[in-house]
């Protein structure tokens, strides 16, 4: 079997354009992985076509060989493409094997995951408004929720800022009780001793974790942060190495690692992320604010990984149009996501819907500037 052909898709949803990547082979086996890239669409985009050497005429079956051909060809260097054209190939393998690729990562380690909803406080930012969404929330079955509720925030927070979010958080603990975990996100806003203040502050809503509090590149800060707050920290989303999960676990004072796929370096990295997590006590709870596709990825690796603690999705509170364009998506029942068992990632584009939503300048989320959380234009 060879890969034989590559194709890209743009779809443009209201807060991130995805981009996604076929593979297409000499046996007529297809495989899909996602490259899309947050704040940045055509680079990755055009970063699968330049890497076409890379991989075209190899047998996609022969994963590690092809990754290991990118990583060199890029000079030991990383591109989000090669998660896509990574995933593409598991895809194609399982296709081809006629088994889903948890089977291929090991087997089940459990019959469902646990998952927590992010993306459903688009409004404004107002206490009542976030109370009322977290409750509809939960009426789905949802019982861990994640949010921000920091605003445009830099750095600091002044004094009537710093009020309004604690109202928020305690609005949402105060509708939701205590049975529901909550999880506060940073988004890499503050610095060390406004994270702390207010690491202090959240420990009353006794949050599951508090998120990336500090610049998460910034391992050492985060692991101060997390040395000096009575609740746990989480980071990692932008790890784009194993080793830089290595350093942040090792410290033991973060014991919750975020690997992103699309960043870590697609499934094979995101489980060797898993051990390194699991070599120091530590649980992973993959970041994934992409598509319904990248949802079903990490369905993958959460099925087949021991330390899973939690898996992020958005995929109940996107726009209702963003489950049409999968042929099938992630099943989310009682907060739990159902474990799919169909070859390969089990699902593939709808390619006569997907041009309905095409590619928008204005699909970025600037998570700091006033009225971010409306993603509206």
């Amino acid at each position: 079997m060879k890969i034989i052909d590559v194709k890209t898709f743009v779809v443009g949803n209201e807060w991130k354009n995805w981009v996604f990547v076929k593979l297409y082979t000499d046996e007529g086996i297809t495989g899909l992985g996602e490259v899309t890239g947050g704040l940045q669409t055509k680079p990755h985009e055009a970063a699968v076509h330049e890497m076409k050497p890379l991989f075209i005429g190899k047998d996609p079956r022969n994963i590690g060989e092809i990754y290991d051909s990118m990583k060199k060809g890029l000079f030991l260097g990383y591109s989000i493409a090669m998660s896509g054209i990574e995933q593409a190939c598991w895809d194609i393998l399982g296709k081809s094997l006629d088994v889903p690729v948890w089977q291929l990562l090991g087997g089940k380690m459990r019959p469902r995951i646990r998952a927590y909803a992010n993306g459903w406080y688009r409004g404004p930012r107002d206490p009542g408004f976030f109370a009322e969404a977290a409750l509809k929330v939960v009426a789905k079955g949802y019982t861990a929720l994640k949010f921000d509720p920091f605003g445009h925030a830099y750095r600091f927070l002044d004094r009537e800022e710093e009020k309004l979010s604690l109202a928020i958080v305690r609005a949402v603990r105060d509708a939701v009780g205590d049975n529901v975990d909550l999880l506060i996100e940073a988004h890499d806003r503050f610095s060390v001793s406004t994270a702390v203040k207010i690491g202090h502050a959240l420990a009353e809503f006794n949050p599951m974790f508090f998120e990336t509090p500090v610049m998460s590149t910034d391992i050492a800060a985060t692991i101060e942060v997390a040395r000096r707050i009575p609740i746990p920290v989480a980071s990692g989303e932008r790890s784009t190495s194993l080793r830089e999960i290595a350093e942040l676990v090792e410290s033991k004072a973060v014991s919750i690692a975020q690997p992103e796929v699309l960043l870590i370096g697609g499934i094979s990295m995101m489980m060797k992320a898993a051990a390194i997590a699991e070599a120091h006590e530590s649980y992973i709870a993959p970041h994934n604010a992409q598509s319904p596709l990248c949802t079903l990825v990490n369905a993958h690796i959460g099925a087949a990984v021991p330390n899973l603690l939690i898996q992020e999705c958005f995929d109940d509170t996107n726009t209702e149009w963003t489950k049409e364009i999968l042929a099938n998506t992630a099943v989310v029942k009682d907060g739990y996501i159902e474990i799919p068992d169909t070859p390969g990632l089990g699902t593939d584009l709808i390619e006569e819907r997907i041009v309905k939503y095409p590619y928008g300048d204005q699909n970025f989320l600037r998570l700091f500037e006033s009225g971010w959380e409306s993603r509206r234009k």
